[in-house]
């Protein structure tokens, strides 16, 4: 055979073996971690623990707290065990902060009905206010505690000399937190569904401005509650970045950036208020604001000064009248 051959196939034979060894140590070496990963999970009593973190005022639900296992020895007596004590219930209230995964101390919680509940539940600085509704201003009994909710005044503002009143109605506060409906902080349930029953009160957590807004208004006229899809807290959030009311930080504290975020994605807010009027719904109906009384109307512009407009000092056409330099707008009613 020629030489050249051989050595050509001895050089390949030990390619081969040298590849073969090579690709041995690899998959030795990544089997390592399956091993460590099947290793046995540590093993110890149910504790409870929260899934997510939970603020001070959070009012717990079914999902806010789950059982896993922890080491024996680092089990304090306050925990939650599973077997040992009974779990807190659906509507029970976070009195101090619990970071997720954490377990959860049996002092940190308030039940319903305990002293200082309702204060445990409201957040710092702010207030809560009671306003009545019916199965129609209640969203028909679908409005549950935690759920956030929009504030909407409806009223009838008279006209002058006995016209036809201005039906109105406005979103005067938006993204408000329910506390209780009829002094229940918890969803009623029967067979482990959740039972809708009607309400003829509404516990609300609003800041002390918002809080006499709400008073005031419940004299005004008639108060409806409108349900907030959960996704909208996101979305206003969205609009106070973009609108400047946010300074998103730096980054280099994500922990206190996300505290930060989710506290203006939950405040209730009293600016950018949305209304319509009886035009808006009905041509038959008035759309501009009802004519003021006579001793209410403006004074005469100055000399040579431009008409002022009035608006909704008439409710028809009116015909501007000059003399010499003052004019005035004369009322002449129509259809």
């Amino acid at each position: 055979m020629d030489v050249r051959k051989i050595v050509l196939l001895v050089g390949a034979l030990v390619v081969a073996a040298v590849t073969a060894v090579m690709a041995r140590s690899l998959f030795n070496t990544g089997g390592t971690p399956a091993v460590a990963a099947s290793a046995p999970q540590p093993s110890g009593p149910q504790v409870l623990v929260a899934t997510r973190a939970l603020p001070v005022g959070t009012i717990l639900q079914q999902d806010s707290f789950r059982y896993q296992p922890w080491p024996k020895e680092l089990i304090q007596e306050a925990y939650y065990v599973q077997g040992e004590q009974t779990p807190p219930q659906p509507g029970t209230v976070v009195r101090y902060n619990i970071a997720a995964g954490q377990p959860i101390p049996q002092g940190a919680l308030v039940k319903p009905g305990d002293r200082g509940f309702l204060a445990a539940a409201l957040g710092p600085g702010m207030r809560a206010v009671t306003v009545p509704v019916d199965a129609k201003s209640g969203v028909g009994g679908f409005v549950f505690p935690g759920d956030r909710i929009d504030l909407v005044l409806t009223q009838a503002v008279e006209g002058r000399d006995g016209g036809p009143a201005l039906k109105t109605a406005e979103t005067f506060v938006r993204n408000i937190r329910v506390l209780a409906t009829d002094q229940r902080t918890e969803a009623q349930t029967k067979d482990g569904k959740t039972e809708v029953t009607t309400f003829s009160t509404v516990t609300l957590e609003a800041t002390p401005r918002i809080a006499e807004k709400i008073a005031l208004a419940q004299s005004l006229g008639q108060l409806s509650l409108s349900l907030r899809s959960i996704a909208d807290n996101n979305a206003e959030l969205e609009r106070a970045i973009a609108a400047g009311e946010v300074t998103v930080g730096d980054g280099k504290d994500p922990k206190a950036e996300r505290q930060m975020l989710l506290a203006v994605a939950s405040r209730p807010i009293d600016s950018d208020t949305t209304f319509v009027t009886g035009g808006d719904v009905s041509r038959f109906a008035r759309r501009t604001v009802p004519g003021m009384a006579p001793s209410a109307a403006p004074a005469a512009p100055a000399a040579g000064a431009p008409a002022a407009p009035v608006p909704g000092f008439s409710s028809g056409p009116v015909v501007r009248v000059a003399r010499g330099n003052v004019v005035v707008e004369v009322p002449v009613g129509g259809r």
